[in-house]
């Protein structure tokens, strides 16, 4: 049977026909660039960034600034540009423990009690050194649950005063409990406390555990190697250095100071039981006493980089919109203890030099097509990652290039194990756009594709969705030596390596030709 068309719709669909051709024309991937992400290739950066000499390219590490000079190499050699002439986008880590010097005081009637640090009070993790000195008020358990009808700061004014509060929440232990019943909610963590009262304009925090719960009120805030034996001196970890800059000074405090506060432990198990029997706060100053206060800490600071190359966009307009293609090229160092002939190096082959193996390949592939694409390209191998996301969360909070223009994040990360045709797509349901662009495009690659939104803040992706740009994250799914010493450059599917970074490149080489914005679905 056949149909006779208007010919009004004729000319319509031939016009249609013409632009979407024209289009198409313009995001055919260049098929040299495409084969020239090879297996071989992909052997060959991760054989370098997971050998042993690199001891597991820890953050930081001389190891870690190894690899950064390799990549940079290679961006260079294979003709992809610095940025303002470097490769490195430069960010600080720090490193903090207490230094000496570290008191409480507490004045009443002008005498003044002091309590030892360790026995009588911990600080809890504080980057930079405070001191406060003024009145103190006792403010329940320090939560503001509006809805639970609760509020211990109401009717008391904290501005420029201490807060003293319980540790967790009223009638943790009751099933029947007015919050959540044994269900711990978001009010009993201590930063959520921290930030309650900084809101009301506190200036330091005490914290004691609860005497009806608790048979010891031994203070222990956080775990300082200085104060603990059993820790070595390099158990601090490197944090970025403005984490935590503006937290409330805050220690934890034992039975000799709730003494000094309340006359007695009884009389503070006395206020805990009336909170909890009547479902109401009961805050008050405790007038006549003041506390001083100061804390003191030693930090080491260390400068890591992200490795950052770019390929600029051949429209004059649409060059200014970017496609960011990322990986993190950290892993997790070495064992420094070990027994006689065991692997002691965390060489992070699959995690995650295979993820910047691929990024390096496409962005070597970008470099060499005949013509570049319409949109620029940034490509970035992050480092901190398994620090807790560092390299991407410093980019995304201090962009080399607008986040507004950002029009899509490529996220590559352990790309090299597991089934050989089977391939995760972490974020579809957040990307939809995204994801379908994969989709189209994976018909040129073949693999089954698995929409994951499991693992959806395991990798630098996650910063680039918090600030609402809309992404992919290709991952081949965790294995036996995740984070493990055996996940080494021999158990690398390096074919199936190639084709995933081959499925981003041409993923990013669609987008990049294209013209269009992108949905980001996100949850609250």
């Amino acid at each position: 049977m056949k149909y006779f068309l208007p010919s009004t719709l004729v000319l319509t669909l031939f016009s249609t026909f013409f632009l979407f051709s024209e289009n198409s024309f313009a995001q055919k991937a260049d098929k040299a660039a495409l084969k020239s992400i090879s297996p071989e290739l992909m052997k060959q950066y991760i054989g370098f960034l997971a050998s042993d000499a690199l001891l597991g390219r820890n953050t930081p590490s001389p190891e870690l600034d190894t690899a950064a000079a390799f990549i940079a190499r290679m961006f260079r050699l294979d003709g992809v540009s610095p940025i303002n002439g470097s490769y490195y986008q430069p960010f600080q880590l720090c490193k903090t423990d207490l230094d000496t010097g570290n008191y409480l005081r507490i004045l009443e009637k002008a005498i003044t009690t002091e309590f030892p640090i360790k026995t009588g009070f911990v600080p809890y993790y504080i980057n930079k050194s405070a001191s406060f000195n003024g009145e103190i008020v006792f403010a329940g358990y320090g939560i503001t649950a509006p809805e639970y009808n609760y509020d211990d700061y109401q009717g008391i004014d904290v501005r420029s005063k201490t807060v003293l509060v319980f540790k967790h929440e009223p009638c943790e232990n009751d099933s029947g409990s007015f919050f959540d019943g044994k269900e711990i909610t978001k009010y009993s963590g201590l930063n959520t406390k921290r930030k309650t009262a900084s809101e009301r304009g506190a200036s330091a925090m005490l914290v004691v555990s609860e005497p009806g719960n608790y048979p010891s009120l031994k203070p222990r805030g956080h775990v300082w190697p200085s104060l603990t034996k059993s820790l070595p001196a390099d158990a601090v970890p490197f944090t970025m250095c403005n984490e935590e800059e503006n937290e409330l000074p805050t220690v934890q405090v034992g039975e000799e100071a709730v003494k000094a506060l309340f006359g007695s432990i009884d009389s503070l198990k006395s206020l805990q039981q009336k909170i909890d029997n009547s479902h109401s706060p009961c805050s008050f100053p405790l007038p006549g006493k003041e506390i001083r206060l100061g804390l003191k800490t030693r930090v080491t600071e260390r400068q890591v980089v992200n490795v950052v190359g770019y390929i600029e966009g051949s429209d004059p307009v649409l060059k200014d919109e970017l496609v960011v293609i990322g990986a993190h090229y950290d892993h997790l160092g070495f064992k420094k203890q070990l027994k006689p002939g065991e692997d002691n190096i965390y060489n992070g082959a699959d995690d995650n030099a295979s993820g910047t193996a691929g990024v390096m390949a496409i962005a070597r592939a970008f470099a060499s097509a005949k013509t570049h694409p319409r949109r620029s390209l940034v490509f970035i191998l992050f480092a901190g990652e398994e620090k807790g996301l560092y390299g991407s969360d410093y980019y995304t909070n201090h962009p080399i290039f607008p986040l507004d223009k950002t029009v899509a994040m490529l996220n590559l990360d352990m790309i090299g194990r597991n089934a050989p045709n089977s391939l995760n797509l972490v974020g579809a349901a957040s990307s939809p756009d995204i994801a379908a662009i994969t989709r189209k495009e994976n018909k040129k690659v073949g693999f089954k594709l698995v929409d994951d939104n499991s693992v959806m803040g395991g990798s630098d992706h996650f910063n680039f969705y918090k600030k609402g740009i809309p992404f992919m994250f290709y991952f081949s799914g965790l294995h036996v030596d995740y984070h493990q010493v055996g996940d080494n450059p021999d158990k690398i599917d390096y074919d199936k390596a190639s084709r995933v970074a081959r499925l981003a490149f041409l993923t990013a080489w669609h987008i990049a030709n294209d013209n269009q914005h992108y949905s980001i679905i996100k949850k609250d």
